[in-house]
């Protein structure tokens, strides 16, 4: 029971230390890599496996590589003469689209001239499903004077624990867009440190104010407009919303710009219905670099990056990262399950197989969460953490084990009473040393130690007293002898010392010591009683004298103890 609990107290202080470590920045920086990447493969495969089907009623008019070289070809020059945009729009908006979104930014330039630039603002004030983008940055003020924007391009904020994006400057579209109303979103994205793109933002702040992103304001308003349900978006701390990916680039339907401008133009026909679309402008061509890194694929158009945005408001499939405490519950979840396997399987590599097999399982869970409830549960920190206890759980065990093994191995080996070596270990030691001093042609010597009168001491004290006698001898012999030489219990009341490296001259010496310092000792007995005992002892020395073999020296050292006795007790022979 009292191992058990230690084998508990152990694990828990561990576990700690284990948690404590999760606070740590640098750690916090690694699994959150760690984990990032993990996600981007959970993505990856839901998305291969076509389960998630994005909304047919999202098309991208996509500046492709096609369409740029045929503006340059037919117009000269990038950027596409606004008004040429006007007749694409007026053309979709004869098939009543859901909304027109442009991914691009009409800013001023020198290369559209005025009466163009009006006829896109005529276009902008005619129809008020069109979305347009706009950037912010942080540009410096003697580059750019910052701009102020229109109070009705303004949002509400989250709560006001959330800290989003906060530029200090702006690059402005047209006054007249700007004028008409207000579907104006910032196209502003939130990468993660590793530069991949996973969330994006809800509303960004400038001037002390707060913008909406484009891809919220065409989603929020297409759930409007249908009047379908309406999912509450569950931004984090920094009005981020995570993405839910449906595939690698060109998911979403693509219609050629060029295509649409011949039609929009009457050289040729689009066979093609944008009624109750959402319609998105954007440039997929990589010569116009609107490019980005995202979960399913290194190569992702901005414009898809819109769309998906839209996608995850409309259909509710925005990821929704658990709460840290939950992670740690889980984690510890694991790893008690894990310590409970190393604990109570006897074998390793079961523990260790039951142990990657609920890893597994619950890796499994995790990717079913985000496909199915679009739930980021962690895998990295629950999992390291269940991992690393796991190995401090086996680390403890085999200790315990090995101090187990050391109580046992000391019970095998020590005589219970006098807690010296017993007569087995003393055995095994003397062959031992008769091998090595054989190999090695060194020397050592060996007492046999017999107290005198035992039997009547018995008689006349008691059996406790002469207990207690041994234990007071036994003690001594041991304190007065060096910390290499080996004290065991031969028999009875006699015992006997093996002295490695020890000559016989003294061996004898190391004798003569010991039976004087018991002579004069005073012996504690029961009843606060004391006695005097003496000893007797016998010696003898590896070598051509005295014997090569284990038994030989023993005989030899026994003999020579009776000698001793014979000769009027304690004394050396």
């Amino acid at each position: 029971m009292l191992k058990k609990f230690l084998y508990a107290f152990w694990i828990l202080v561990l576990f700690v230390f284990v948690l404590l470590g999760l606070h740590n920045k640098s750690y916090q920086t690694f699994i959150q890599s760690v984990e990032n990447r993990t996600f981007d493969i959970r993505q990856s495969i839901q998305a291969n496996s076509g389960v998630r089907k994005h909304n047919n009623d999202i098309v991208i008019v996509a500046i492709d590589d096609a369409s740029y070289e045929y503006i340059l070809e037919n117009y000269g020059e990038w950027p596409l003469p606004r008004d040429k945009y006007a007749k694409i729009v007026d053309y979709i908006e004869q098939q009543k689209p859901q909304s027109v979104a442009f991914d691009l930014m009409f800013v001023k330039s020198m290369k559209s001239s005025a009466k163009s630039d009006e006829a896109l603002i005529n276009i902008f004030k005619k129809y008020n499903n069109i979305y347009t983008a706009m950037n912010l940055d942080d540009q410096p003020q003697d580059l750019r004077v910052a701009p102020k924007l229109p109070e009705y391009l303004q949002m509400m904020p989250f709560p006001d624990s959330m800290n989003p994006l906060e530029y200090s400057n702006c690059r402005i579209i047209l006054q007249g867009i700007l004028d008409a109303h207000a579907n104006i979103g910032m196209i502003n994205v939130s990468r993660s440190e590793d530069g991949v793109l996973r969330q994006m933002p809800v509303y960004l702040k400038y001037q002390g104010k707060y913008y909406p992103q484009l891809g919220y304001i065409v989603g929020t308003n297409y759930q409007k407009t249908k009047a379908e349900n309406i999912y509450p978006l569950r931004a984090d701390e920094d009005a981020n919303v995570i993405l839910n990916w449906y595939g690698s680039a060109g998911t979403f339907e693509n219609i050629p710009m060029y295509k649409l401008l011949k039609a929009a133009e009457g050289k040729e026909s689009l066979n093609y219905n944008f009624k109750g679309k959402v319609v998105y402008f954007g440039a997929t061509a990589a010569s116009l670099f609107d490019i980005k890194t995202v979960p399913v694929d290194k190569v992702f158009p901005g414009v898809e990056v819109q769309a998906t945005y839209v996608n995850n408001i409309i259909d509710g499939s925005l990821i929704h990262k658990i709460p840290s405490f939950v992670n740690i519950i889980l984690g510890l979840c694991l790893a008690l399950l894990t310590v409970s396997f190393v604990i109570i399987i006897k074998s390793l590599p079961v523990a260790l197989g039951l142990s990657v097999t609920t890893y597994f399982i619950y890796m499994i869970l995790t990717y079913y969460l985000m496909l199915f409830k679009n739930l980021w549960v962690e895998i990295v920190s629950p999992l390291s953490v269940a991992f690393l206890v796991f190995i401090m759980a086996v680390i403890i065990k085999y200790l315990i084990k090995s101090r187990d093994f050391d109580e046992q191995y000391k019970l095998a080996t020590t005589d219970g009473l006098t807690e010296l070596y017993n007569h087995r270990y003393f055995q095994e030691q003397m062959q031992m040393f008769c091998i090595n001093a054989k190999r090695y042609e060194t020397s050592f010597s060996l007492i046999i130690i017999d107290i005198d009168h035992f039997k009547n001491f018995n008689d006349n004290f008691g059996h406790q007293s002469g207990d207690a006698v041994l234990r007071q001898v036994a003690f001594t012999l041991k304190k007065n002898v060096r910390a290499s030489d080996i004290v065991c219990r031969y028999g009875g009341e006699e015992m006997a010392i093996i002295l490695p490296n020890t000559a016989n001259e003294e061996a004898v010496n190391i004798a003569l010591k010991l039976c004087k310092i018991i002579s004069e000792k005073k012996f504690q007995l029961s009843n606060n009683r004391e006695s005097n005992v003496t000893i007797s002892l016998g010696v003898s020395t590896y070598g051509e004298i005295d014997g090569t073999e284990a038994q030989e020296l023993i005989s030899v050292a026994d003999k020579r103890l009776y000698n001793a006795k014979n000769n009027g007790r304690n004394r050396v022979n």
